[in-house]
């Protein structure tokens, strides 16, 4: 059975609501769920306009409720329309489609508990004398809203995230291309192009169309799209991709894909498609709802029909009172204000205490995804390794490395910005150098202080850096792994959690590099669409797969997973797609996510549980087991004690979740654990 892609609940293939997007079809349990996933940023809009009016006008009613002025029954009445009937209304949207569905959710519970505080209190307002003593509970209504929509409203913010990975990936296309138009080139509108066309494609530009080269040589970095690292060297006849970016030379492309056909409009698709397709997984509070609300509806209308029969028949002219008062008094008792603030403010804290720890949560949602996995996927490129090759063996005239990186100072190209690294940590002073001319493939000359400079590999692979002619120094370059791989992949087997790479390098370099962490499974060579199946396939065996990556080439994978992590190096567009971001781009930190998670999982059913238990507990009281020690004069009170019994449920829930910051405090690895000491070296690939 088809699942809510917005709610998570169940849906029959036979309802007619239903949207088809992308190639798929998607089902709705409910026009509301329907219109959040056709225009989340109207539903995100409407959904804080309805957050700012509850408490606009939920503060001032609970500071009247305590206060003694004439018609304050009425005054309150007024004030928490809005609340109840506005703010309010998504909840009784939902009450509806599931009543029409014939099952519970917490929108059904909340509804039952709002709407019968208020009609009660508006009941007691207009008849004052019906029942004596009796007090109205428009405060508790219109905290009950205000409360679980702030509750409704954080998690809405990390929904967003889809929306904004896609856009973000689009936005770094170029808005503006060359045009070749027999001897002349034109500035057009990148979203005007047609197939066929021919584009110069300028050093330093993002190619805006999957074509192939006519004329010109230059390196391009396709990292974006393939993961590979370094720089392809690309001539007249081979294929260029959308979204990949010109490093050093003049290209003339014909374009062959524009559009939506490009290969990036393809990966956005397959972002958003991935992110609204995730299955969600169903919220503790709706299954216990979906229990509570018929034990709490036979309760309060047994307590009802009870003390109305019961006392009918022995002459209590009281007998509509008190069983009205008995249906109140269980349904306010029960209200699910504690429940449905458990999950919620456990998650936000937790979200704010991870944070200190380097933790980016966007989704608190995916926490409890988290502690069911069992395969974590790593990309290599920028992930396992080092973003950049680094320097090492070099020997020469060190002072030479200064002159190559004044040369460098101005390329986009990977082992340039190598080269700048290395001359700035070791405090050489980078000049100003003229006639730069970058040969792809080749190498790159200047002039520096007069002096003739060039870069260039030599025949063992090593850099050179030639000056006026003379070899003055050579170095190499290799890309490590990062100082906590080993140590994080060994921690997540001890755990009995499978480790496995998805890399888009060739399968030569990738093992080579990988071979120290002896995983599970790696995979190479491998695009942005083929991570996600491959994702996707582990899901089918039922397995629950974490995703980390940095590059764009990850996004798709990053929202097909069930948790998707990315590192802070990445790009903006990885991070926006990602659950959680590594601040400090310590893998280590993972295994403080897998930690975290567990906790704060654990606190939210504790707190469930013992809001069950509390609402439980006090529901028989609710329906009158104490009139016979008390009388029936009990429930001139028990109206009043049941919405204390309400708040006080959901201060001990508050109170327990504060408690989780010292918990994660204590849970968190110590980072020693995970650090190299001198002693055992460092882990290098050529």
């Amino acid at each position: 059975m088809p699942t809510d892609p917005v709610c998570g609940m169940y849906v029959p293939e036979t309802s007619d609501l239903y949207v088809d997007k992308d190639g798929q079809r998607y089902y709705f349990c409910s026009k509301g769920c329907m219109e959040k996933f056709l225009s989340p940023e109207g539903e995100s809009r409407s959904l804080k306009r309805r957050l700012v009016i509850a408490w606009l006008f939920s503060i001032p009613v609970l500071i009247l409720s305590y206060a003694l002025f004439p018609q304050k029954d009425w005054v309150l009445f007024i004030l928490s329309i809005p609340v109840v009937f506005y703010s309010g209304f998504p909840f009784y949207r939902g009450a509806y489609s599931a009543i029409r569905n014939f099952s519970g959710n917490m929108d059904l519970l909340i509804s039952i508990g709002v709407l019968t505080a208020f009609f009660f209190s508006l009941f007691v307002s207009i008849f004052p004398q019906a029942i004596p003593n009796s007090s109205v509970y428009f405060d508790s209504s219109d905290f009950i809203v205000s409360l679980i929509l702030t509750g409704s409203y954080i998690e809405n913010i990390s929904k967003k995230r889809a929306s904004s990975a896609g856009d973000k990936l689009l936005q770094m296309m170029p808005k503006i291309v060359h045009i070749v138009s027999g001897a002349s080139i034109k500035d057009a509108e990148a979203s005007s192009l047609k197939a066929g066309v021919t584009l110069q494609v300028r050093p330093g530009e993002i190619i805006a169309v999957d074509g192939t080269i006519l004329e010109g040589r230059s390196e391009v970095d396709e990292s974006s799209i393939t993961g590979e690292q370094e720089p392809v060297l690309k001539t007249a006849g081979d294929r260029v991709i959308s979204g990949t970016k010109n490093l050093n030379g003049m290209l003339i492309v014909k374009a062959e894909a524009v559009g939506a056909d490009t290969t990036v409009s393809k990966i956005h698709g397959l972002i958003v498609m991935a992110s609204s397709g995730r299955t969600k997984v169903q919220r503790i509070a709706d299954i216990f709802s979906s229990y509570f609300v018929p034990v709490v509806l036979v309760a309060a209308t047994a307590s009802f029909l009870f003390w109305y029969f019961y006392l009918k028949s022995i002459g209590n002219p009281l007998a509509p009172e008190i069983g009205i008062l008995a249906f109140v008094s269980v349904v306010v008792i029960a209200c699910p204000c504690a429940i449905g603030l458990a999950g919620p403010i456990t998650l936000l804290i937790s979200a704010e205490e991870s944070f200190k720890h380097g933790i980016l949560v966007k989704n608190t949602g995916v926490f409890d995804r988290i502690r069911k996995i069992n395969r974590i996927v790593f990309d290599k490129s920028g992930t396992l390794t080092s973003p950049l090759p680094e320097i090492y063996d070099l020997t020469g005239d060190i002072k030479a490395l200064a002159y190559a990186a004044s040369v460098e100072s101005g390329s986009n190209h990977p082992v340039a910005l190598s080269i700048v690294n290395k001359a700035r940590d070791l405090g050489l002073r980078i000049e100003k150098a003229y006639q730069v001319v970058e040969e792809p493939g080749i190498g790159i000359t200047g002039k520096v202080d007069g002096k003739e400079v060039r870069i260039a590999q030599d025949e063992s692979g090593a850099t050179i850096v030639e000056i006026d002619g003379d070899v003055a120094c050579r170095f190499r370059l290799r890309y490590k792994l990062r100082d906590d791989a080993i140590e994080t992949v060994s921690a997540l087997k001890k755990m009995e959690i499978k480790v496995s790479v998805l890399s888009g390098d060739t399968s030569k370099e990738a093992k080579s590099v990988l071979e120290p962490l002896k995983l599970d499974e790696v995979i190479t060579g491998s695009n942005p669409e083929e991570k996600a199946e491959v994702v996707r396939r582990y899901q089918e065996k039922g397995e629950y797969v974490m995703f980390v990556g940095d590059g764009i080439n990850d996004t798709v994978a990053l929202e097909t997973a069930d948790a998707g992590i990315a590192m802070g190096s990445g790009s903006d567009i990885t991070k926006a797609a990602g659950d959680i971001v590594l601040v400090n781009n310590k893998l280590s930190t993972i295994i403080d996510i897998l930690t975290i998670s567990r906790s704060t999982i654990k606190k939210v059913k504790e707190n469930i549980f013992w809001a069950i238990i509390y609402n439980s507990a006090l529901i028989p009281i609710a329906g009158g087991v104490l009139v016979p020690v008390f009388s029936t004069s009990v429930y001139s009170v028990l109206p009043i004690l049941a919405a204390l019994a309400m708040g006080m449920s959901s201060t001990t829930v508050v109170l327990n979740s504060l408690r989780l910051k010292k918990s994660i405090r204590k849970s968190i690895q110590s980072e020693k654990m995970y650090e190299y000491t001198k002693n055992q070296g460092e882990t290098f690939v050529s």
